[in-house]
């Protein structure tokens, strides 16, 4: 696996981080190439995280032959065309979430992605994070017992990107932006069906979602209560409620830590700390895939992808919410 070569296409906040993992990974994987907007943007990236190319172009990028796969880190209202050129192109894809605007540009994605033979995957990165592997495994076994309730919150607020995170334009709002952890959170305890959804929302000045609260209710009537907003702080917390005892997550964004609470009143907390930035365990996932000529993950197959999707253009939909960038999708 020593000299994987990864492309990234943008150079934003989540992008850095990315490359900041590759730089810590060793010979496993390598920065070979970066693209943005602008050379003068691409070329400082490339100085800073030590990356062999820099591209003034994303299809320069998508077109080096040498790179083995591409990350995607630019604004939702992107990731589609960005997945179709990469793959055009003849590049495995790792892209960000929300992985599409909406689930019809997702399905197209896979399905273009298997006919050119070709690996895509969602960059939910905290899936195959250690912590949330046994936190899977503890549910399989029915350590807690039946699932029967799961809650979810997550909200920050951040002055200095309110515009970029809220613009329709970008497909903004807390939903894609953060919901999504929420809603992953809730079906890998629940199950990727369609459950029946109730919603309130407040929308910002600019008319996408500032914050939310979403019911999200199973067959047996089995419940996921979340709450979702930016600009307005909330405790990151996630609780799995099961008839034998409760799981509870310190981070939606990448848990460490799960605490474990019994109906007999024992408890007990495990600790699994990342080995680097957490992005890690999702750059060996593709690394693997690709090199064994795989083309979907088993960790975060399309199908959750797309169900996930579904949820939330079920829960827009409520809302009368859209953005420019679905005019004339599929």
């Amino acid at each position: 696996m020593a000299g994987f070569k990864w492309g990234i296409i943008s150079t934003g906040n989540i992008a850095r981080k990315f490359a900041g993992t590759l730089s810590q990974m060793g010979g496993e994987a390598e920065l070979y190439a970066v693209s943005s907007r602008g050379t003068d943007n691409a070329r400082a990236f490339a100085d800073e995280f030590g990356a062999f190319k820099a591209y003034g172009s994303y299809e320069e990028l998508a077109l080096d032959p040498d790179v083995q796969a591409v990350y995607i880190g630019t604004p939702h209202s992107r990731h589609y065309k960005d997945i179709m050129l990469c793959l055009s192109h003849g590049k495995h894809v790792l892209c960000e979430k929300s992985f599409t605007v909406n689930a019809a540009q997702a399905r197209e994605g896979f399905a273009f992605a298997k006919e050119k033979g070709l690996f895509l995957m969602e960059a939910y990165w905290t899936r195959f994070t250690p912590g949330v592997i046994k936190l899977l495994d503890i549910l399989q076994s029915g350590e807690i017992g039946e699932v029967q309730m799961v809650t979810a919150s997550y909200g920050f607020r951040n002055d200095a990107r309110r515009t970029r995170k809220f613009d329709p334009q970008l497909a903004g709002g807390a939903l894609l932006d953060i919901g999504v952890y929420n809603i992953s959170f809730a079906a890998m305890a629940l199950g990727y069906s369609l459950p029946e959804i109730t919603s309130q929302v407040r929308l910002n000045e600019m008319g996408t979602d500032a914050a939310s609260t979403v019911t999200l209710t199973y067959p047996g009537k089995r419940f996921a209560q979340i709450s979702t907003a930016i600009q307005t702080v909330i405790p990151q917390s996630g609780v799995i409620a099961g008839s034998e005892g409760y799981i509870a997550v310190d981070s939606l964004n990448g848990p460490q830590r799960l605490e474990l609470v019994y109906n007999t009143g024992k408890s007990q907390v495990l600790e699994f700390p990342f080995e680097h930035t957490g992005f890690e365990y999702q750059i060996r996932e593709v690394q693997s895939c690709v090199l064994s000529g795989k083309l979907q993950s088993d960790i975060r197959p399309p199908e959750h992808t797309i169900a996930v999707l579904d949820i939330m253009d079920s829960i827009r939909a409520q809302w009368g919410m859209s953005f420019p960038c679905e005019k004339g999708d599929i």
